[in-house]
């Protein structure tokens, strides 16, 4: 244990579910190991699925990170010196691909926009009722427009949500297919954070991961993978978790992850202070 504690230099952080409690605040823990982790000269990184904009909604201004990773690896802000580092969009000829594909399929989905401005997307609605998608609907409405009628977006753009019950078979016979036509995206499956039990299908330029993000910083500031710790709940977390030396997820995250990672303590009971505590 003395050696990992004298190798580790970054550590990065998913949001919900892991260093946020359920209520979106942050505990008094895991605030002071930031603060500890600052001291010793250790690279925070936040890497979440959420847009920037949504983001900043959770971690104001004072929150001592050093990076942040946002959609899921789309991009990379410098949280100190406040600009945008990096960014990943898929080809606008990708993007009117797939969405033919989901609308021959009638599927619901929405299509956010390219980074930087992907907190804003358009949204189709097919002919199957998807209660879950009305829910996001509502929640993203104020950011929302229709797709344009037998018109794909002629642009880039961050990223497909598609949103259908949880059907793991479903999910991978549609991966299959997705990846079959289009290999150059990636296909990430998450569980709705709305506590539904649907599955959300999110589709990013092939290069795009929160693990590809976090290697993009340790590369900035010449950190080897080796000396990095990640910690994170659900299966979009997975490539972060295969790229850092030490992972965690916590204890409310799936049964299939935590079989293959150490497992820390809940959200609830500051599961990110206590699995970074272990190498200081």
């Amino acid at each position: 244990m003395m050696e990992e504690k004298e190798l580790l230099k970054l550590v990065a952080t998913d949001l919900d579910g892991t260093f946020l409690m359920n209520d979106k605040s942050i505990s008094r823990s895991n605030m002071e190991m930031l603060e500890v982790l600052g001291e010793k000269g250790i690279i925070r990184v936040v890497a979440t699925g959420r847009n920037f904009r949504k983001t900043c909604e959770v971690i104001p201004d004072h929150i001592p990170f050093d990076y942040v990773v946002f959609s899921s690896g789309a991009g990379v802000y410098d949280w100190k010196k406040r600009e945008l580092m990096y960014f990943r969009n898929m080809h606008r000829d990708t993007v009117s691909g797939l969405v033919r594909f989901f609308i021959n399929r009638d599927l619901n989905f929405h299509l956010f926009k390219p980074v930087p401005d992907n907190h804003m997307c358009w949204y189709y609605r097919g002919t199957q009722p998807c209660s879950e998608f009305e829910r996001y609907f509502d929640f993203h409405n104020s950011y929302s427009e229709p797709l344009p009628e037998n018109c794909p977006p002629g642009s880039e753009a961050c990223q497909f949500l598609v949103i259908f019950p949880n059907n793991p078979k479903r999910f991978h016979e549609l991966k299959l297919e997705i990846l079959t036509h289009f290999p150059e995206v990636k296909v990430v499956r998450t569980s709705s954070p709305l506590d539904t039990g649907y599955i959300w299908m999110e589709i990013f330029h092939e290069a795009v991961s929160k693990g590809n993000g976090v290697k993009f910083v340790c590369d900035a500031v010449c950190v080897d993978h080796n000396q990095t710790l990640g910690i994170g709940n659900d299966f979009n977390d997975l490539d972060l978790l295969e790229f850092t030396r030490y992972s965690y997820v916590v204890e409310n995250g799936p049964d299939e992850l935590k079989a293959r990672f150490r497992v820390a303590k809940s959200n609830e009971e500051d599961a990110f202070a206590h699995a970074v505590k272990d190498f200081l």
